[in-house]
This record gives structure tokens, sequence and C-alpha cells, in this order.
């Protein structure tokens, strides 16, 4: 599995990257903002992407509306990553098609866990990702209520 990481914090991106690399996946790109990100959607294959929502030039959501909205990276696995736990922000990530979230901070297990449950929606039927991430999503807002 070929993953992208995106932060504007180098130090998060590392620490992600470590996280990854401990979980056993070594195929990992980074990148610092969403210019570059895009940059390299566009020239690579990747399977997932892992981005903060929090970022200077546009945020998570931005990013991933952009890449929904293009066709050969519209199926592409986005995994949001973020201290944000309001109920409607959360909820404007599912209308524009999460596959997962995962609410700062968290465990290398919790990351395990999202990836897994990712790869298994998205090889069976990208779709899937959204209806399950939506309703996960709405589960973890209830939760912050």
């Amino acid at each position: 599995m070929k993953i992208l990481v995106v932060d504007d914090m180098i130090s998060m991106r590392h620490v992600m990257i470590h996280m990854l690399r401990d979980l056993g996946y070594n195929d990992i790109d980074e990148a610092s903002d969403d210019v570059q990100a895009l940059d390299k959607l566009n020239k690579g294959q990747y399977n997932l992407l892992i981005t903060d929502y929090y970022m200077p030039k546009i945020d998570g959501k931005q990013l991933l509306e952009r890449i929904r909205h293009k066709e050969s990276l519209s199926d592409l696995a986005v995994l949001m990553v973020s201290c944000e736990d309001d109920k409607k922000k959360i909820k404007s990530l599912i209308t524009a098609k999460i596959s997962g979230f995962i609410i700062k901070p968290f465990t290398s297990n919790t990351l395990k866990k999202q990836i897994k449950w990712i790869e298994s929606c998205h090889c069976s039927h990208t779709k899937i990702i959204a209806r399950k991430a939506a309703k996960d999503a709405t589960k973890v807002a209830q939760i912050n209520e």
C-alpha cells in the first residue's frame, strides 16, 4: 500500500510516518501542503492519503473536495486526522466523502484499525467507504456532543 502523508508541521508528519512504519507500511511519501500533495497525487499512484484537517493554505476538507472532483483521484481513500471534534465540521467531511477520521491524540492501534477498515472496504467497493464513514463519523459526533 502506497501512502501519502500531508501535514504542514514536519514533526507531525514524522510522527505519522514513524507510526506507519511501526505498523509495517513502508511505501510512504510526504507533502507539506495541498499544492505539493496534489502534485504528488497527480504524478503517482497512491492507495491512501492521510491528511491533517487544519493547514495554512487550504484545509483538509478543501483538499478532499479537490480530490473528489478530479476523476483520476475521486476513488482515493482519504483518512483525515484532526483535533477537531465539532459535529458540524465532521458532518461536512461526511458530505465530502471522507473515508475515515481520527481525532487527535490517537494511538498506533487506532491508526491501525482505521487503515485496516479502509483497506477492507476499499478493496470491496469504494462507495461502501463513504457510507460506513458517514455512519461512523455520525457516531463520533454524537459521542462528542
